[in-house]
């Protein structure tokens, strides 16, 4: 008797791959109308958006970084709401505040809380490195908890609940750093780099036309929850938990059978979130080209965007011109599967 016949979950979730992974080109199709090229970058974006996990693009301004995830919002049918961070936007300016009301029939004040722009399915934290950390950390609760405290009470948040947030290069004037457990909270670090010239004559030719293209949905809330409950669902051989812990653990200069060069130029590795977010992801992966199973070419593939912006190069690092994304690419040809 075959596995699905067993289990009637097994063949239903098998029939839900299927579903997705056709739910994903007519998702990427409808992005295609308004995002020319960037194809790893869209299917990155839904690799994030079906594991549940926040993203964040780095590439200089110009780039259709807010267009892209404005337009997944579209297609998906998903609340959307756009932050700019500004060096003098405050917390409450993201999560809401606490106003004294008064009651016109009794007479009696007391506080209401107004929702801030975090109350949504999609919340776009545009150039968030142009805000102080202070404020940078107002999205942490949310982020982890899908909740929101203030005033002593706690607000559940919508779901699905995703931050994608945009940064410029930290090189770039008026720029904060992001913390690193701020940072750690991102499940990718999407690089979004120049188009090819091909797809730079074709984004001009579509942008100055007077045509503006038609979004069709493709998918509703209830269903992506359902199906980001499908990728959670999705088997793990132990072979590739175990390599992508061993992947993850090697990056750390403190083990004792970690590279030589993870020794010399980092000072600290990717914690316990990025093997969880190495599976999560391939299991999405898997799922979105039309497998129910995760593999160890699914972990590789997702090293760069989940390690990079974990790993933490030290001062030799930087004199010798050592890039995080240098010690991953190293480290994928030291750790086999």
């Amino acid at each position: 008797m075959s596995d699905a016949m067993a289990d009637p979950q097994i063949g239903n979730d098998r029939e839900a791959v299927v579903e997705l992974a056709e739910a994903r080109d007519r998702v990427a199709k409808e992005i295609g109308k308004r995002i020319i090229g960037q194809r790893e970058v869209v299917d990155l974006l839904l690799t994030s958006l079906f594991s549940a996990g926040h993203s964040l693009f780095v590439g200089v301004p110009g780039l259709a970084k807010t267009m892209l995830i404005a337009t997944l919002s579209e297609v998906l049918d998903l609340q959307f709401k756009r932050v700019q961070f500004t060096p003098d936007l405050m917390p409450a300016d993201i999560t809401g505040t606490e106003v004294l009301v008064q009651d016109r029939s009794s007479g009696e004040r007391n506080f209401k809380f107004i929702q801030g722009p975090i109350f949504t399915n999609i919340l776009l934290a545009d150039e968030i490195n142009r805000t102080p950390p202070k404020t940078q950390a107002a999205l942490l609760q949310s982020m982890q908890e899908y909740t929101v405290t203030a005033g002593g009470d706690t607000h559940q948040l919508p779901r699905p609940y995703l931050v994608f947030a945009t940064q410029n290069p930290i090189e770039q004037e008026g720029t904060y750093p992001l913390p690193e457990a701020e940072l750690d909270r991102f499940m990718f670090f999407i690089g979004v780099d120049y188009p090819s010239r091909e797809e730079e004559q074709n984004i001009v030719l579509s942008t100055t036309g007077s045509q503006e293209p038609v979004i069709e949905k493709a998918l509703g809330p209830e269903r992506i929850l359902q199906l980001q409950s499908l990728v959670r669902r999705v088997p793990a051989a132990e072979d590739v938990v175990n390599y992508a812990v061993r992947l993850v653990r090697a990056s750390r200069p403190k083990e004792a059978d970690a590279p030589d060069f993870v020794k010399e130029y980092i000072s600290w590795g990717a914690g316990p979130r990025a093997s969880q977010y190495l599976i999560l992801g391939g299991k999405a992966r898997a799922v979105l080209n039309g497998r129910f199973a995760v593999n160890a070419e699914d972990v590789r593939a997702l090293a760069r965007p989940v390690l990079r912006h974990r790993i933490i190069t030290n001062f030799q690092a930087e004199v010798s011109s050592v890039t995080s994304v240098d010690i991953v690419d190293r480290l994928l040809e030291r750790v086999k599967p």
